[in-house]
C-alpha cells in the first residue's frame, strides 16, 4: 500500500468520524432545545451549557461544509476541517476544565466531553501528517 493510499484511508476515516460527531453534537441540541435532556443544577448550570451553543454550531457547521467540500474536492475543505476540529476540542476541553474545577465526575458528561476534546487532537495530527507525506490539502480534498 502506497503512503497516499493509506492518507487516502485515513482521511476518509476522519472524516467518517468527523460526521458522526457533528451529527451527534447537532443531536444534543435539538435534544437540549426539546427539553429531553438537561445539565441539572439549577438557571446557572442550564445558562453555562447554553453559552456554548455559538462555540458548539460554529463548530458543527465548518466541520459539515469541510465534507461537503471535500467531496467537491475543494481546496477550502483542509482549512475548514482544521477549524472545525480545532473548535470542536475547545469546547470539549473548556467543559472537562469546568467538571474538573467543580469535582464532578460523571461519566455521562466526561465521556462525550474527552471524547470532543482528544478526538480532534487525534484527527489533527493524523491529517496534518497525511498532508505532509502526500502534498498539501490532497488527504483532505479528494472525492470518496
Amino acid at each position: 500500500m502506497t503512503d497516499l493510499d493509506r492518507g487516502t484511508r485515513l482521511s476518509r476515516r476522519v472524516k467518517s468520524i468527523m460526521l458522526w460527531t457533528d451529527l451527534g453534537f447537532a443531536a444534543y441540541w435539538v435534544a437540549t432545545a426539546a427539553g429531553l435532556l438537561s445539565v441539572g443544577g439549577g438557571r446557572m448550570m442550564s445558562d453555562w451549557n447554553w453559552s456554548f451553543l455559538g462555540l458548539d454550531l460554529i463548530a458543527i457547521t465548518t466541520g459539515l461544509a469541510s465534507i461537503a467540500l471535500a467531496r467537491a474536492a475543494r481546496p477550502a475543505a483542509r482549512d475548514l476541517m482544521i477549524v472545525s476540529l480545532a473548535l470542536t476540542s475547545a469546547a470539549g476541553l473548556m467543559a472537562v476544565n469546568f467538571w474538573a474545577i467543580r469535582a464532578e465526575f460523571d461519566p455521562v458528561w466526561w465521556i462525550p466531553n474527552l471524547w470532543l476534546l482528544l478526538f480532534p487532537a487525534v484527527a489533527l495530527t493524523l491529517l496534518f501528517r497525511t498532508t505532509s507525506a502526500s502534498g498539501p490539502a490532497s488527504a483532505v480534498a479528494r472525492p470518496d
